[in-house]
């Protein structure tokens, strides 16, 4: 055994032993969250459970396959529909425990998607993600006709308290609901991440970066792109149990156009270049849908602005920008970041709230009544009727941009001294290269 087999083995060993804590961690973060949160925390735990499982099964089509998809909540949609008539069934005496529910929709979705992508994954690009939108469109239209199955308008509803007991779980309580979640997410995760790493996955890589070279050597594009279509049509199906289960209702929005937004949303908001990247922006996307919702009326445009300022700004998503600081942190110069970022964040403030409140008194002036000119702005009621609001938020804003433009240089030459360690290596390496 040579000595560079040796490093390789011993580096693969140290590798899989922090995977093992981090799969650890993982677990132990998923069943202390409950103990720190009330009820409704623990709702909203349970939605990103489920936003997550579905981001990360669309981020195998997308971000690994290459294939954009505009009707992907068809397999999370059909894969609800199944689990909840399983549950009827359940419900009048089938011995099938409820546990077992995201996968029977997994299975459904896994079908749905083998008979979809056996003639759509011939083509990839636009034409693949016109038929996907078209197929969406084609499946929601159905929702309303086949009433049978669909159950029109109203969807189809059953109750989850029906079934036989699970060890004692009866899923009566939010927080039994959350542990079945939490428990499908991480089972659902861990499959997708080493199928991810699979030469199954690995392929998929590389007919997203060039499909010409992987037929050169003998392999078939159409083939590998629809073992990636039907393992994340099953994953959008597990999703979609576990929401049957959540909500105990499925409707003909769960697999409409704009639940396949939604997702798509999720996976470029968090970073569809990394496997943890959907799971970010199904939380970032679930908080604004909860939180943010029940606070102000303009969430969707401020989803709109958040999407919008990550495809310009930060084309990586979120999680791109978390680690964009691996090269400072391993040049031990992170520390060095936290003074000019906290300086850039005065500014940055300013102009978030000076715009935000201008929208919001814009929002409240157009649609409050008659007399009702009295709103509560971070904490602060303000009487827009008068001008000193609108004056001072526009001052507030102007401020706020006029000294980003100040601050932005200092951030970005602290930034390059930060990296200038890794900076020097690359261009030592590549001029060794060159001679």
């Amino acid at each position: 055994m040579s000595h560079l087999t040796r490093i390789c083995r011993a580096e693969s060993v140290v590798r899989k032993k922090r995977l093992r804590i981090l799969w650890l961690c993982f677990a132990v973060i998923l069943l202390a969250l409950p103990l720190v949160t009330s009820n409704f925390g623990i709702t909203i735990l349970t939605q990103i459970c489920v936003a997550s499982v579905f981001a990360l099964a669309y981020n195998m089509l997308l971000g690994q396959g290459g294939m954009l998809s505009f009707g992907h909540a068809v397999y999370f949609g059909l894969g609800g529909y199944a689990s909840i008539h399983l549950m009827e069934l359940v419900g009048n005496g089938v011995p099938v425990p409820l546990v077992l529910t995201p996968l029977f929709g997994g299975l459904f979705g896994l079908i749905a998607a083998f008979l979809i992508g056996s003639f759509s994954t011939r083509r990839a690009g636009t034409v693949f993600a016109m038929i996907s939108f078209g197929i969406a469109e084609l499946v929601a239209a159905s929702a309303i006709i086949l009433v049978s199955f669909f159950g029109g308008e109203e969807g189809v509803s059953s109750d989850r308290t029906m079934g036989p007991a699970f060890f004692g779980y009866e899923m009566i309580p939010q927080i039994e609901v959350y542990y079945f979640a939490a428990v499908w997410f991480f089972l659902a995760t861990y499959a997708m991440y080493h199928f991810s790493r699979s030469p199954a996955g690995r392929l998929a890589n590389a007919v997203r970066d060039n499909a010409e070279r992987t037929q050169f050597i003998g392999y078939n594009p159409q083939k590998i792109r629809l073992v990636s279509f039907v393992a994340s049509g099953f994953f959008a199906g597990v999703a979609g149990g576990i929401f049957a289960i959540q909500y105990e209702i499925v409707t003909d929005s769960n697999l409409n156009t704009a639940a396949s937004g939604l997702v798509m949303l999720q996976a470029y908001i968090g970073g569809i270049g990394y496997f943890v990247g959907p799971v970010i922006g199904a939380i970032v996307m679930t908080l604004l849908n909860t939180v943010v919702s029940g606070v102000t009326d303009l969430w969707l445009l401020y989803t709109g602005l958040l999407f919008i300022g990550t495809v310009l700004l930060a084309p990586n998503g979120l999680t791109g920008l978390i680690m964009m600081h691996t090269d400072a942190y391993h040049n031990r110069k992170l520390a060095t970041l936290i003074k000019p970022y906290l300086l850039g964040m005065l500014p940055l403030t300013a102009a978030f709230i000076g715009v935000v409140s201008l929208l919001e008194m814009f929002s409240h002036r157009n649609e409050a009544a008659v007399g009702d000119d009295s709103m509560l702005l971070f904490y602060i009621d303000v009487d827009i009727s008068t001008w000193f609001p609108w004056v001072g938020f526009t001052l507030l804003s102007l401020l706020g941009l006029a000294g980003l433009r100040v601050v932005i240089p200092v951030v970005r030459a602290s930034w390059d001294a930060a990296n200038e360690m890794q900076i020097l290596s690359n261009s030592t390496i590549n001029n060794e290269s060159d001679s």
